[in-house]
């Protein structure tokens, strides 16, 4: 992508990305609607024109009236350009996210952020059971999820599964004055269903990929383990947050107890293997992928995207 300012680069790795991780051809109103969920407000003329510009590059090519596909050159391109300028793009999307996530713990109403799974039809009894035995063991970060076959980035013949994303917490903090930093994702020991500390941590800051899911399908966890002897690894998130607000987040946290949310699983400085910073404070959640996990150790693969949107609390209480 040479001889471009770097903002016309940035948008048209972004079109690239967005294309690659979509199934069918993508036309320039869809692609304006995903950009701006990135970030990148866009006309659809604005799109058409990038599309134009990769499409002499050959990294794109048009599908009749429906739309763009990567070539194989787009693709190499995609994976490969500006590795740099993705790092942090997966902290950078959930803090997005975070902003745009109202639940009120209060009154439990508001939106809350959620991933979005999908599995084929047949092994639904089997993710309904993974994901069952997960939230009883209390490793989840919520204590229900949803189904959904209506939302467009389920295939026909699967089921979509809505599980809510601890990015949902972060919202409530913001809104409430206290500013969180994402800060490690991680693999959390037990002993005797004691968690008692990381194996491993990735920053969100310096990856290009979600560090839970690098772990999970590396192998990393032993979530059935856990489950039924007590010892094993599960994932878990690091958020960090000021000393001084620590009494005010336990208040909140408290709330989000009262409403089905099961957190945290320690908080304070110094804990659990965490580099200590003698001005923040530490607060350790268990991952809604906890429950893809045990799926994934029963032999079912599932696509989830992670921090897919915001949809009301209600959704998931209605189940």
């Amino acid at each position: 992508m040479r001889e471009t300012d770097p903002g016309t680069e940035r948008k048209c790795l972004e079109i690239l990305r967005i294309l690659r991780d979509s199934r069918d051809p993508m036309g320039a109103k869809h692609l304006s609607e995903r950009m701006a969920e990135q970030g990148f407000v866009l006309s659809d003329r604005a799109v058409q024109y990038y599309l134009h510009h990769l499409d002499e590059l050959g990294f794109t090519r048009k599908i009749g009236n429906r739309g763009r596909v990567l070539t194989n050159l787009g693709i190499a391109e995609s994976e490969s350009a500006l590795v740099s300028d993705r790092i942090g793009f997966v902290i950078s999307r959930l803090e997005r996210l975070a902003f745009r996530s109202t639940f009120d713990p209060t009154t439990c109403t508001g939106d809350v952020a959620y991933n979005l799974s999908y599995v084929r039809n047949e092994d639904l009894d089997s993710v309904r059971s993974a994901f069952d035995e997960t939230i009883s063991a209390d490793i989840g970060f919520f204590g229900t999820y949803a189904e959904t076959t209506n939302d467009p980035r389920v295939p026909k013949g699967h089921t979509g599964f809505m599980t809510i994303c601890s990015i949902t917490m972060d919202g409530v903090f913001q809104h409430n004055g206290i500013p969180v930093r994402m800060a490690y994702g991680g693999c959390l020991n037990h002993k005797q269903r004691i968690p008692l500390g990381f194996n491993h941590l990735i920053g969100y800051k310096g990856t290009t990929i979600d560090p839970l899911q690098l772990f999970l399908y590396a192998e990393m966890v032993s979530i059935g383990n856990l489950i039924r002897t007590g010892d094993g690894v599960a994932l878990a998130n690091i958020r960090n947050i000021p000393i001084t607000a620590m009494e005010k987040a336990d208040e909140i946290m408290e709330s989000l107890r009262q409403n089905g949310f099961h957190l945290p699983v320690a908080a304070g400085s110094g804990i659990m293997n965490i580099p200590k910073d003698p001005y923040q404070s530490s607060i350790v959640i268990y991952s809604g992928m906890n429950l893809i996990g045990r799926a994934y150790e029963s032999g079912i693969r599932m696509k989830t995207e992670i921090g897919a949107g915001t949809i009301p609390i209600s959704r998931f209480l209605s189940e």
